[in-house]
């Protein structure tokens, strides 16, 4: 029997938002260790970035236990550091830190609602003194994210956002302008329990790193 369009699920559930986020990310780091020059990788890499902090907001805003999320991120992020750093020839803290980071922020600006902005700047201001990968356009995407609004107002901020940051540092960030339709589409429900997300992180980056090893 034919399904009826009812039938179908709408929207996007939390799993299939994180699977999206894991293969775009999959795609860029393949980019950047093996096919450097090609743009093609990168340009459906800026859609991971967003789609974790829309996780992580969620996350945030849902959890019982944040005191365990930020402790699971702060772990994964020690365990990652070594790994990242010889993949990617890279010093800087990974992205898990930056997330710690806006976890931080988002628990203080729900707490201390009167300071929000001076959280946000003061977020933003760590994020480049202590070089993270996003520095401070990651925490204004954060905050950007934790006040989502289906709204015009809030798309003219998102745009400027991006298309500011585009003249301060460049266009690579513009291609995530676009993620936020997929925002839109989220309909709040779960889905799977997604067991493998958080190793995913340090097990795709060794994976890689022993793929280069391999073609040396």
């Amino acid at each position: 029997m034919q399904s009826r369009p009812s039938d179908f699920p709408k929207g996007l559930t939390s799993y299939q938002i994180k699977v999206l986020a894991a293969v775009t990310m999959l795609v860029d780091h393949i980019g950047v260790v093996f096919f450097p020059e090609a743009i093609a990788f990168r340009i459906i890499g800026r859609i991971s970035f967003p789609l974790f902090i829309w996780l992580l907001v969620q996350g945030e805003a849902h959890t019982k236990h944040v005191g365990r999320y930020g402790l699971r991120l702060a772990l994964l992020g020690v365990v990652s550091q070594p790994i990242y750093q010889v993949t990617f020839d890279e010093a800087r803290p990974n992205i898990l830190f930056e997330l710690l980071l806006g976890l931080i922020c988002l628990r203080l600006a729900r707490g201390f609602p009167k300071l929000q902005l001076p959280i946000w700047i003061g977020g933003a201001g760590l994020s480049e003194l202590l070089a993270m990968g996003y520095s401070s356009y990651g925490i204004g995407l954060i905050a950007l994210t934790r006040y989502y609004r289906p709204t015009v107002l809030w798309w003219l901020a998102w745009i400027g956002f991006h298309l500011l940051w585009a003249w301060i540092e460049g266009p690579f960030q513009l291609p995530a302008i676009a993620v936020p339709l997929i925002f839109w589409l989220a309909n709040g429900e779960r889905g799977p329990k997604a067991r493998w997300f958080y190793a995913f992180y340090p097990g795709h980056l060794a994976l890689l790193w022993l793929i280069q090893q391999s073609l040396h």
